[in-house]
């Protein structure tokens, strides 16, 4: 007999009744120390008092409107985001996934507006991840999470993660779009070096195509900076945002230039719930912590500190542990061993952490854990991985 709920996790054994900043605490009060902030979206904790405080008093005064009205919430949320990205407007949605379906036909409606409606073809690359949805699988292409759901909405291209001479082989006057993590998360932790985010952009330049950048997962400060791609000193045309931004109240973004955005017009595209004043609310409190100058260098600080005793803790288990990737607190074990069981012997030590591909372990704290923490986890993460020693 089918579960009541659809049987598509493989859910850990465990249940969180409730939250203390970078612990999760089960029923019976036993504490674990969270490396996965919900899948990098609790940027600030359990509990954070500044979010409920944030959530609560808006709870009293309105939750929902609808896109009917006119939200203050949203005005301001997205007069802060402006303010401090690229973006000249912004879309809100309620996950990166619905972000993923509208920078995907953001794109398409560009060219259509533009005199080239058969400009459709989207550049991405292997590894990618930008969601469950249709659109974002076919976006991925990859076997895992295409199979069975066709026929795939076509105009996509994969390309191998990395490899510049295929990317300077496929991108062309024909080209819409080039949309890519600068980081990726699900695909193992995989950082694209700033020359080659700075040549793609280039590239795009080149040939009209518009650069869209996935930063679900990897932007809201979690990289050191409000978003990875500043690293690079560049700039993209289109930006999906979701996790961190509503510090684990549903909530997503698309940001684009007041070029990129210039045929979404009134009907082109709608969400219910998108915005709403509940979800606004909470999502400016997190752009005014974590989008201030002295709380990144911080994130930055301690990701110094963490990626230190990583280092070690590799040294100290070469059969567990080939070694440390990633970026500011966006961190990755690529492991020897099955990422699954180090997971499993995380548990053990009451330690959450995140499996993912090319045998990665993801490491994705909340952004204001602290140095004791930080030396609590690796102490947790060195008797994990004594476990699996050979």
């Amino acid at each position: 007999m089918i579960a009541h709920v659809l049987p598509t996790y493989n859910r850990a054994d465990l249940s969180f009744e409730k939250g203390e900043g970078s612990w999760a605490v089960t029923r019976d009060g036993t504490r674990y120390l969270d490396l996965g902030a919900g899948i990098a979206v609790n940027v600030l904790g359990h509990a954070n008092p500044d979010l409920v405080a944030a959530l609560t008093e808006q709870a009293g005064k309105i939750w929902h409107v609808s896109n009917l009205y006119h939200i203050p919430q949203q005005e301001k949320l997205a007069d802060l985001l402006v303010e401090a990205t690229f973006a000249e407007t912004v879309f809100f949605t309620n996950s990166g996934t619905e972000a993923a379906e509208l920078a995907i036909k953001m794109v398409r409606k560009y060219w259509s507006d533009a005199g080239q409606p058969e400009r459709t073809r989207i550049l991405t690359f292997e590894g990618a991840f930008h969601g469950r949805s249709t659109g974002a699988i076919a976006a991925a292409g990859s076997e895992k999470m295409t199979a069975g759901f066709g026929p795939l909405m076509p105009g996509f291209q994969s390309l191998p993660w990395g490899d510049m001479d295929a990317l300077r082989a496929a991108i062309g006057e024909d080209t819409a779009a080039v949309m890519l993590e600068p980081l990726q998360g699900e695909g193992g932790i995989r950082l694209l070096p700033d020359a080659d985010l700075r040549e793609i952009r280039a590239l795009c330049d080149k040939t009209g195509a518009l650069l869209v950048l996935d930063e679900v997962q990897c932007g809201m400060g979690r990289t050191g900076r409000l978003f990875a791609h500043e690293w690079a000193g560049i700039a993209p045309d289109v930006m999906m945002v979701a996790k961190g931004i509503g510090g684990g109240f549903p909530l997503g973004a698309v940001l684009a230039t007041e070029q990129a955005a210039r045929a979404m017009v009134v009907g082109s595209h709608g969400s219910t719930y998108g915005g709403n004043p509940l979800a606004c609310a909470v999502g400016i409190r997190v752009m005014e912590i974590v989008a201030d100058p002295a709380f990144l260098a911080d994130v930055s600080r301690k990701a110094g500190l963490f990626r230190q005793k990583l280092e070690s803790l590799v040294a100290a288990h070469p059969d567990v542990f080939e070694g440390v990737r990633g970026q500011g607190l966006m961190l990755g074990l690529k492991c020897k061993v099955a990422p699954g069981d180090l997971v499993a012997a995380g548990y053990g030590q009451h330690i959450l952490t995140v499996p993912a591909a090319d045998n990665t372990l993801r490491l994705l704290p909340p952004l204001n854990i602290s140095d004791d923490e930080i030396a609590e986890a690796v102490a947790r993460l060195d008797r994990a991985a004594g476990s699996l020693d050979g």
